[in-house]
């Protein structure tokens, strides 16, 4: 008799589980789907929220060199909005780009900063705060830098030079044709 109960008892505990089972495993589905959802729902508002930052529409910067002191003052956080950053020696006006410069973007850390050992290295812990002459890097990160160089050129506003210690700025005049000025830029 006691084999029939313990078999009984057994039947009925799995029967329990298997009831359990099924009441469970639809619940797990519909919390596994909810958890799916919610992440999708934050990462869409988090797109959406990174994607309608105002354009910021402001004259061209006049040409002028800076010391990394003065590039700081772009980093986005100003009253204008202005985000400046410097690559391979040369000052580039990035505001246009400012989901990408501005705070809050991807590239943010490189806003009013000597961005060019952070890009050879891919390693945004290398950026100095002082002035960086780069003369450590290696030629494949220099080559690195060029790439960067090349590809702000092409797409954002060359403002001037970053300046070494003691080194004087261009006098960039309001009347001198811009192709000259540029070419002051090529020079150094």
């Amino acid at each position: 008799m006691e084999v029939a109960s313990s078999s009984s008892a057994a039947s009925t505990v799995s029967s329990a589980k298997t009831l359990i089972g099924e009441v469970l495993q639809p619940l797990y589905v519909v919390i596994f789907g909810m958890a799916i959802l919610a992440v999708i729902l934050f990462a869409s508002l988090k797109h959406l929220r990174y994607h309608q930052q105002p354009e910021v529409h402001l004259p061209r910067m006049k040409k002028k060199d800076m010391t990394i002191a003065e590039l700081k003052k772009y980093d986005g956080t100003g009253e204008d909005g202005r985000i400046c950053i410097a690559v391979n020696r040369k000052i580039f006006d990035v505001t246009r780009g400012r989901k990408y410069y501005g705070p809050g973007g991807p590239y943010s850390v490189f806003a009013g900063r000597d961005a060019s050992r952070a890009l050879a290295c891919f390693s945004v812990s290398a950026i100095k705060d002082g002035y960086d002459d780069l003369s450590d890097l290696t030629s494949s990160q220099m080559n690195q830098i060029h790439e960067w160089d090349m590809q702000l050129t092409d797409e954002y506003t060359l403002v001037g030079r970053l300046l070494q210690p003691g080194q004087q700025p261009i006098d960039y005049t309001d009347s001198e044709d811009e192709t000259h000025d540029d070419d002051k830029l090529k020079d150094t």
